[in-house]
């Protein structure tokens, strides 16, 4: 397959973006459409949310993969990262030499050039992260661009086009395209960045951990001279990488030489409240809706990187403290006899702890109940198998179901879910095995009291495990 057409052109009216419903794909076009171009876009299934959506903004939205989808001939084609090179509309696009690009070659290009990026990159925390510092440059009036995986409350979009001189970005490390398998934020060359952590993920595309490490190295080395790597100091991994960027690097966490530290940090739901100093002096005090002391962190990075871009503290504190949240992450999705249905986006064994680290405390009259379903390349794979049983340490009780997608899994390498149940009893905790949706359902609508608290944790939909969750409450 000829791959010479991988470029942009230095003219460009039209675009076609395939596999245009992913989250990512969706901003991009909407992004696009309202910069002026001529959008179209197609995908495999067509449907709400992300259907609606798109066409309210104007966007033709083909249905089903074809050389039809290609006429009349767009000046550039956008190329999801789901989609194969076997896909019948991509090899039209080769055929007919027509130009293509990745989706963030293409954020990049119309909407990086003449901006200053400010990236947040880790394998946690990079959603909620990246919001907060959004939120945080627009309320102190410097207008920003972003783009972020995660739908903002303050905003309702995951993306915004602004007149000032920043552009917000999450930069993962998830690959870019089947014609290019760097990393996506490979393609971001910051002037400012954070990042969070650096742990085993994706195991359907990295190897091992040292290959992780190298992919995130290789985002510090190209760092330009000048710009600034707010790092954080709990990671030792970080601390092995932090040395090869040309910028300035500055830490934050909780170690005594960190430059920026909390101190003084007590819960008090609906908030945390922590004071802040910066190289041993007071900086602020702040509180945060965000519960857990990896929210902290993340609002401390924030904090640092506001800083460097002379954002004044109190400024800083008003725009955290009026932060609404990041969809599907710590998301209350409705309260039903006194019972609390929570959404959240964790999968790996460490965000699966953190969240329910943070959670317990804000609901002390009643118990956690945790639900979770495997359901990423890597949890439904034996990869963390010996991590989850420490995962779910305070939950006080526990479903676990089937993951839904096992059978894209060879059988060697496939999760069980059965197992986590066995050795998550053998610690003591209460934990039950479902095969389906409906039986997690059935089960905590019978054992739910009021003031309990049901964290279900997933990467997808989930069946509509919450809507339909509180209408059987």
């Amino acid at each position: 397959m000829d791959l010479t057409h991988n470029i942009i052109p230095e003219t460009v009216g039209s675009v076609h973006l395939i596999a245009v419903c992913g989250t990512a794909m969706g901003a991009l076009a909407s992004m696009l459409k309202e910069a002026g171009y001529r959008v179209t876009g197609s995908d495999q299934t067509v449907y709400p949310p992300m259907s609606d959506f798109l066409r309210r903004r104007g966007i033709e939205i083909r249905e089903g993969f074809g050389p039809h989808n290609l006429s009349p001939r767009p000046d550039l084609v956008v190329v999801g990262n789901a989609v194969s090179r076997d896909n019948p509309e991509v090899r039209a696009m080769v055929e007919a030499g027509l130009p293509f690009c990745s989706m963030p070659q293409a954020l990049n290009h119309f909407f990086g050039r003449g901006r200053k990026t400010l990236v947040v990159a880790g394998t946690h925390g990079k959603t909620t992260t990246s919001s907060l510092l959004a939120w945080v440059l627009h309320y102190a009036g410097l207008d920003p661009t972003f783009m972020i995986g995660g739908i903002l409350k303050n905003f309702d979009s995951n993306y915004r086009i602004g007149r000032g001189d920043y552009l917000v970005l999450e930069g993962d490390e998830y690959d870019t395209a089947f014609f290019d398998k760097g990393a996506k934020f490979f393609h971001y060359v910051p002037d400012y960045s954070v990042l969070t952590s650096v742990e085993f993920d994706h195991a359907d595309i990295f190897r091992d951990l040292p290959h992780v490490i190298s992919v995130f190295g290789q985002f510090v080395a190209m760092h330009r001279p000048g710009s600034v790597l707010v790092a954080c100091d709990a990671d030792a991994r970080i601390d092995g990488l932090a040395g090869s960027c040309p910028g300035r690097v500055e830490r934050y966490g909780t170690n005594e030489g960190s430059p920026w530290r909390p101190a003084n940090v007590v819960h008090t739901p609906p908030f945390i409240r922590f004071d802040v100093f910066r190289h041993g002096v007071f900086f602020g005090s702040f509180k945060s809706p965000l519960p857990g002391m990896h929210n902290l962190l993340n609002c401390l990075a924030v904090i640092a990187v506001a800083d460097h871009l002379s954002i004044l503290p109190a400024t800083i504190a008003e725009a955290l403290e009026r932060f609404e949240g990041v969809k599907r992450r710590q998301e209350i999705r409705g309260v039903k006899r006194g019972i609390t249905v929570i959404d959240d986006f964790a999968h790996h064994p460490t965000a699966v702890r953190e969240t329910i680290r943070a959670l317990k405390p804000f609901y002390p009259d009643g118990r956690l109940i945790a639900v979770f379903e495997p359901r990423t390349n890597s949890s439904m794979r034996n990869v963390f198998q010996d991590d989850y049983p420490n995962a779910f340490d305070g939950a006080d009780l526990v479903c676990i179901r089937k993951p839904p997608l096992l059978s894209k899994i060879p059988e060697e390498l496939r999760f069980s879910s059965e197992k986590l149940v066995v050795d998550l009893r053998a610690s003591g905790i209460d934990a039950h095995y479902f095969e389906d949706t409906e039986g997690i359902i059935a089960f905590v609508t019978a054992a739910a009291r009021p003031g309990d608290a049901v964290l279900i944790m997933s990467n997808g939909g989930f069946d509509n495990i919450h809507s339909r969750l509180l209408d059987a409450l």
